[in-house]
């Protein structure tokens, strides 16, 4: 079995104050997934057994609704992205992702992302069934 991320990445998350989480049937999803949780910001635009392309668009100061991502993948910043992300738990983490630059994105049950940036904040996420 191929790791979800590297250990860099995994070390990255923690000392970001977040947790790397395995897919495991026990782990409750506690939000709906992104683009079915904000249509408005999260569109599927493309789809097959394999794979699903998530298309991002968050407006400059918009904050959406809480979300899961309910499956590894990997992000692709197509804008600069300065993002504070919110956890039910009350954390805040702030980061700001470079046009051009992809990280992979672990299993999140649920957090919100606020744009904090003085532009829209564009990017896609390829999700691997």
């Amino acid at each position: 079995m191929k790791p979800l991320y590297t250990l860099s990445v995994a070390i990255g998350l923690v000392s970001a104050g977040l947790s790397p989480v395995l897919p495991n049937a026990a782990v409750a999803q506690t939000s709906a997934p992104s683009y079915q949780a904000d249509p408005g910001v999260y569109k599927v635009i493309f789809e097959d057994e394999n794979f699903r392309v998530i298309k991002s668009v968050r407006k400059k100061g918009e904050h959406d609704k809480p979300h899961a991502h309910p499956l590894p993948s990997v992000i692709y910043f197509l804008t600069d992205c300065p993002t504070r992300q919110y956890f039910p738990d009350g954390r805040t983490v702030e980061s700001t992702s470079k046009a051009g630059t992809a990280q992979a994105v672990p299993i999140i049950q649920s957090h919100s992302a606020e744009n904090i940036g003085p532009t829209d904040c564009e990017s896609l996420f390829v999700e691997k069934k």
